[in-house]
């Protein structure tokens, strides 16, 4: 039996499909930490990949988890205008599209990315 995640989950990636000028900006959620990656799905590669964890290497550690996604998502978009990705389609996988998910769409629409 499928939870409302998965079909959730299904019924993003049916629509969504990242390509070569219009790479896919994928979110993943732990209880933990946040992760997003930039992949093309036309070639299978991750582009970029990004972890909040590294954010605590970087000196840049908020107490709360919504400010880390936050930064999470700036830099992303930071190391994504090195590689020259200026459009991508953001997909939220099966997650509401609130708190630390919305936060990293934020954190990279600051960084220059558009959806």
């Amino acid at each position: 039996m499928k939870t409302k995640f998965d079909r959730r989950k299904f019924r993003v990636r049916s629509k969504i499909n990242g390509t070569g000028i219009r790479p896919r900006l994928s979110v993943f959620r732990s209880n933990k930490f946040v992760s997003a990656q930039i992949i093309d799905d036309e070639k299978g590669l991750t582009i970029v990949s990004m972890s909040d964890k590294s954010l605590g290497k970087l000196g840049k550690l908020e107490k709360d988890g919504i400010g880390r996604a936050k930064e999470l998502g700036k830099l992303l978009a930071e190391k994504a205008k090195t590689k020259k990705i200026k459009k991508t389609v953001f997909d939220k996988g099966g997650y509401k599209y609130h708190g630390k998910i919305k936060a990293v769409a934020d954190g990279a629409r600051e960084g220059g990315l558009e959806f």
